[in-house]
């Protein structure tokens, strides 16, 4: 269930100027009914002040009276037509220490299978450098002798839908395939 803006202020506000029950009023705002009776109590809460919900558009004035009149009765947030906020997308991940040393492996692999992604993909993916990109690319890395290419997924570097969603976003602007293709590591045994 949606919870109303600024719950326990909501609270307050409800405690203070309406006749409902603690129960009604800690279920419409995410909290205990303990917890609402401390705010009545005025044990908790003290420096809040309190948000009317009626004056926001969360409930009606309708709603509101019907909730007082019985006591077994919840109350319902309002449905809005706003757009709700989405979530923000992910920045660039840390990856332990433990696990950087496998980053120019993840990089040899994802040049080789996958040549259609472009750098910028292979940095937010994996979480590298450019730089680091082009010396694997150019065999120029300082433990190139070192580097076997292994899949990033195995690695724990990035999760498969995040490199089934890349591949298909290079494929659709090399002009190939849109839809991912399922790679055989068996292949890459013998290497």
């Amino acid at each position: 269930m949606a919870l109303p803006l600024m719950p326990k202020a909501t609270a307050v506000w409800l405690v203070e100027n309406t006749a409902l029950s603690f129960e009604q009023i800690a279920e419409f705002c995410g909290l205990h009914s303990l917890e609402v009776q401390a705010i009545a109590d005025g044990e908790v809460a003290t420096g809040i002040v309190g948000l009317d919900p009626v004056a926001n558009g969360q409930i009606t004035k309708a709603e509101l009276e019907r909730c007082e009149a019985d006591p077994d009765a919840t109350l319902r947030l309002n449905v809005t037509d706003y757009p709700q906020p989405r979530a923000k997308p992910k920045g660039a991940r840390y990856t332990p220490v433990s696990k950087r040393q496998d980053r120019p492996d993840a990089i040899a692999w994802l040049l080789k299978h996958h040549p259609e992604l472009s750098d910028a993909q292979l940095c937010k993916l994996i979480g590298t450098t450019k730089p680091t990109i082009q010396s694997v690319r150019e065999k120029s890395h300082w433990n190139a002798p070192n580097i076997k290419p292994r899949n990033p997924v195995t690695l724990g570097l990035c999760s498969e839908s995040d490199l089934e969603k890349a591949v298909a976003i290079g494929r659709g602007r090399a002009g190939g395939p849109v839809s991912p293709q399922y790679h055989d590591d068996s292949e890459d045994a013998g290497e």
